[in-house]
């Protein structure tokens, strides 16, 4: 029967199905398009829609069915013959898949689905080359170039909502627009929600099983969640459809970093440049390698070699600087003094020329001028990445509220019981990398790094259904399963990194504000906060670029109001949850390790090694900014370095007010 498209009937039957696919639901676009067939039998449209719709059901057989009827009845129905090989896919029959798809693609060759699926066919297949210029086709003829192209500048110029505002437009029209997808996981991605991220990228992979794009960025949300196994095999996978990608290698360069594999990181890294040799924040990340891997003088060859490539490159005399007992010449020096003035404060990197600058001057003695560049590198960091004290203040009490005895007894025995994880916390720069240096000689126990597990958990519980803030008062609605399941989502994420070692550590110094919840979630956690004498930590902190995360450690009125916060929840620990946690003072490690050391090791359930004292002889990657410290014996040299800066710290002594009589003496106050 010959079909009138211009019926009313059939224009809102067949609307009406479209509808109900677009919507999600492929059960309800079925039952109008076979009223369609059933008028109109054969009819090519409402088939190939059918098919399309039992494919989304699962029901394979019948979409292929249904696409070969539309196929045969409309011979040049390009879209019919791209769906049919989607379908022929689904059932494992390749090479029928390249035949539908290539017909498709001859009648119309601007079908982006089409040169996508072809591209995964080819994968299939094992022709790895050709699968590359299908999946390059399907990005030059993608019908939304041009706004992914607006999108991407949006994000160039800072500017997520813009960008966000494009890729839900394009969802709208199509939910399974790869390309939107992706975007909006960028997006995610550095908003610092790496799930969010994941679950945009997983049904990304609904659409494509192998697109790179779509792997490079699984495996860059699996490294910010912690996940470095799956996140290495994400990456790899892309690599194998596209070898010469340079952010690939990149991003598998980081995750060996991570997982202590500083061989790999460094190999990978070396495959980037070799495809770039000109990308200048490759090559300082190697250097980064280099220094965790001990590798000093490597480390600072590369370092000069990045000032080389780029003399203005600020980062570069930034981690210059963090070497620590790095020298700046003469001449190294009047050369960051002409970048600062050429630059300008506005310029992210005067903030680096000037934390590396105070360096170069406190080397020398000169702590004025150190003090007056630390100050300004810190007021540019501050600018950028504000921190709000009050909010910080007012979250800290919630959090002890939450976590009240009452509420801790409430779920006592509860969690994860899994006692393999040692948390040591704190505020930055209070000797936290010495402590893990001296438990990760032990035979028994693997150092890691500042992991982010617990810090996601946190961030997901701080946004419960889409609102903000819900972290801490949301504890309180999770189930006795809920909180096991929490604490063995940690364990699982981090397994991988203790090396078969029995136990492992976690440094994030942050996680202080954390201890309840580790409670509740893994109560056989170990937990240390290690301090140290508030000036000496505070001032330590404010000396410090930091890339990302401590943004209270901009301003030393900030500083001070962390430091008291953090004083109060590990008293409040203390209270509802004695003896759980052991606070080791750096000033009494130093002057009396063994002792210290005994306790540590008693706190932790591990015998006496002899190794725990020679801590410095440990062969092992420390990621942190005191790397170059716990390779050597232990040294006194920083108790009281403050006092070269004590006309400075007035704001910061104000702000601590009280807090600092606790510490009388530690420093011969």
């Amino acid at each position: 029967m010959a079909v009138d498209h211009s019926d009313p009937w059939f224009r809102d039957t067949y609307g009406r199905a479209l509808a109900a696919l677009r919507q999600g639901d492929a059960r309800g676009a079925e039952q109008p398009l076979r009223a369609i067939q059933t008028r109109y039998p054969g009819e090519a449209n409402s088939l190939r829609v059918l098919g399309v719709a039992l494919l989304t059901q699962g029901r394979r057989n019948e979409a292929i069915e249904a696409l070969e009827r539309a196929c045969l009845n409309a011979p040049g129905f390009s879209h019919a013959f791209s769906d049919l090989g989607a379908a022929y896919q689904a059932e494992r029959r390749f090479d029928d898949a390249e035949k539908a798809l290539r017909r498709a693609l001859s009648i119309d060759g601007t079908l982006c689905a089409a040169w996508r699926r072809l591209g995964d066919t080819l994968v299939e297949l094992g022709r790895l080359t050709d699968s590359r210029d299908a999946f390059d086709r399907s990005v030059t003829t993608d019908p939304a170039r041009q706004l992914f192209e607006q999108a991407a500048a949006a994000l160039a110029h800072a500017n997520p909502r813009r960008a966000e505002s494009i890729f839900r437009s394009l969802l709208r029209e199509d939910s399974n627009n790869v390309g939107a997808l992706c975007g909006l996981a960028a997006i995610s991605l550095s908003a610092g929600y790496p799930r969010d991220a994941e679950r945009l990228l997983r049904h990304a992979l609904t659409q494509s099983t192998h697109l790179p794009l779509i792997w490079r960025g699984l495996g860059q949300a699996l490294l910010d969640a912690g996940r470095h196994a799956e996140a290495e095999s994400a990456i790899r996978h892309a690599l194998d459809v596209e070898p010469d990608s340079g952010a690939s290698w990149v991003i598998l360069g980081t995750i060996c970093a991570h997982r202590l594999r500083g061989d790999a990181a460094l190999e990978a890294f070396d495959r980037a440049l070799a495809l770039n040799p000109r990308q200048v924040g490759v090559l300082l990340s190697k250097g980064h390698v280099l220094k965790t891997l001990g590798r000093r003088h490597e480390c600072e060859m590369v370092y000069r070699a990045c000032l080389e490539m780029q003399p203005d490159f600020g980062e570069a005399y930034c981690s210059l600087a963090d070497l620590k007992t790095y020298r700046f010449s003469d001449a190294e020096i009047a050369a960051m003094q002409k970048l600062v003035v050429t630059k300008g404060a506005a310029d992210p990197a005067s903030a680096q020329l000037h934390f590396a600058l105070g360096r170069a001057f406190e080397q020398r003695g000169a702590y004025a001028e150190s003090f007056s560049h630390y100050a300004a590198g810190n007021a540019a960091r501050r600018r950028a990445a504000t921190f709000d004290a009050a909010a910080f203040e007012h979250k800290s009490r919630r959090v002890a509220e939450v976590f009240n005895a009452q509420l801790l007894r409430a779920h006592g025995g509860g969690g994860c019981h899994d006692s393999a994880p040692i948390f040591i916390v704190g505020v930055p720069r209070s000797g936290s990398t010495l402590v893990e240096q001296i438990l990760a000689s032990h035979p028994f126990v693997a150092g890691t790094m500042e992991l982010p597990n617990l810090v996601t958990i946190v961030r997901e519980l701080d946004r419960v259904g889409g609102a903000r803030d819900t972290y801490p008062e949301s504890v309180t609605t999770l189930s006795a399963a809920d909180l096991q399941a929490l604490g063995e989502r940690y364990i699982a994420e981090t397994r991988d990194l203790r090396g078969g070692r029995e136990r492992f550590i976690d440094k994030m110094p942050n996680n202080f504000s954390h201890v309840g919840l580790l409670e509740l979630i893994l109560p056989n956690a170990t937990i240390i906060d290690v301090r140290r004498h508030p000036l000496d930590a505070c001032f330590s902190a404010f000396k410090q670029y930091f890339a990302e995360g401590q943004s209270f450690s901009y301003d030393l009125e900030d500083l001070g109001r962390y430091y008291r916060a953090y004083l109060g929840l590990m008293d409040h620990w203390q209270a509802v949850l004695p003896g759980k946690v052991l606070c080791v003072q750096y000033e009494h490690l130093v002057r009396d390790t063994e002792v210290q050391v005994r306790r540590l090791l008693e706190h932790c359930r591990l015998p006496f090694d002899p190794a725990c004292m020679r801590f410095y002889e440990t062969r092992r990657s420390v990621r942190t900014a005191s790397s170059e410290q716990v390779r050597q014996p232990i040294y006194d040299s920083g108790i009281g370095h403050w006092r070269h800066y004590t006309g400075q710290l007035g704001p910061l002594r104000q702000s601590l007010g009280s807090a600092l009589e606790r510490f009388v003496g530690l420093t011969t106050d």
